[in-house]
């Protein structure tokens, strides 16, 4: 891999600047690719784009910028998108700084931005050199989220039309699905939920599968059909289900007849119960029956401890004599058949015949 440096101002650097939405990100005379697929959307507020500006007017330095030579003369942003976007937008006229756009500006103080020095190395190698590259000057800043860097390998057609869908502002997911996915849009982690649920979490194999596919369609249509399953299966919203994993309940569950009312019922007495202590649980419970998605209040050591000393160290089940720390406690009424983790309701068990009455 060869580094070198490439000193160009900001005249040369807005050459020609051009947001053409899916069509990309260009500038320096349609030279360079601003938004590769391994860079996030824009994501500067205000006050981060008025700094870049602010850094320009007072003849402060930019931090150094970095580009890979992509052949023919051609380069893409491997670090400082967001500050070539700010400028660029700037000198055309997209944003005012303290009521001054660009074009208001006296003409010696537009000079004096266009002629500004701006600092870039250009990196010349491969295209896992070049992504090697981003990876490691980007450790002191956000670091690419596993998403980003799937973006980067199976970059095309399809993932270009899947971000329509999930990743741009305003997109399409975020409308529907904002109250059951946790993570930042832009950061690819809507994008990553739907595939994660589509392929079985087996994201990399569906994304090498479709790359060059021209429509995301079908997994946009998955999506959608997830959420229209949870808003009917379960009509009353509350906080505790976003972050659920939706996906697999959806999958297996979606074909079965299913009774609202019945659920809802089992929902808000599980959330009022005192033993629940993972209240997220609940939703995949009730579908499932699984009582590991609940984590049920273990009893205290108080309450083995007394158990244990009432019982003289015999096994409830066995009647065979054991150490304390060879006991476990245990339900006498089960949990499931609205048994409580109280003093009165705790027996010592063996291991073995816990294990055992477990697997029963």
């Amino acid at each position: 891999m060869k580094i070198t440096e490439k000193k160009i101002t900001i005249k040369d650097l807005a050459r020609d600047y051009a947001d053409n939405g899916e069509g990309g990100v260009s500038g320096f005379g349609g030279n360079l690719d601003i938004r590769p697929a391994y860079q996030r959307e824009f994501v500067y507020k205000d006050d981060q784009r008025n700094a870049v500006i602010e850094t320009v007017q007072e003849k402060l330095p930019l931090n150094t910028m970095y580009w890979a030579d992509i052949g023919g003369q051609r380069f893409e942003i491997i670090d400082g998108q967001q500050r070539t976007i700010s400028i660029c937008q700037y000198v055309a006229g997209d944003f005012s700084v303290d009521g001054l756009a660009f074009h208001n500006l006296p003409n010696d103080k537009k000079q004096q931005i266009l002629n500004y020095p701006l600092m870039v190395y250009v990196c010349t190698g491969t295209d896992s050199e070049r992504l090697k590259w981003f990876e490691t000057i980007n450790i002191a800043g956000a670091v690419l989220t596993k998403q980003e860097l799937r973006n980067a390998i199976y970059h095309g057609p399809w993932l270009a039309h899947a971000k329509q869908y999930f990743s741009r502002p305003r997109a399409p997911a975020q409308d529907i699905g904002r109250r059951y996915i946790r993570g930042d849009l832009i950061r690819q982690e809507y994008l990553e939920t739907a595939i994660k649920w589509k392929s079985e979490n087996n994201i990399e194999r569906y994304m090498s599968q479709n790359q060059h596919k021209e429509s995301a369609k079908p997994l946009w249509e998955y999506f959608s059909s997830v959420i229209d399953w949870i808003e009917t299966t379960f009509p009353t919203y509350r906080k505790e289900m976003k972050g659920i994993q939706w996906g697999p309940l959806y999958d297996r569950f979606k074909d079965k007849p299913l009774d609202p009312a019945a659920l809802e019922a089992s929902v808000k007495r599980l959330l009022e119960d005192e033993d629940v202590t993972r209240k997220k649980g609940v939703y995949p419970y009730v579908l499932t029956g699984n009582e590991r998605e609940l984590n049920i209040r273990a009893f205290t050591p108080a309450m083995t401890r007394e158990a244990f000393e009432r019982q003289n160290g015999v096994c409830a089940h066995c009647d065979k004599t054991f150490k304390r720390q060879e006991m476990q406690a245990d339900h006498i009424k089960p949990w499931s058949q609205g048994g409580k983790t109280i003093a009165t309701n705790c027996q010592m068990l063996c291991a073995p015949c816990n294990r055992t009455k477990s697997n029963i």
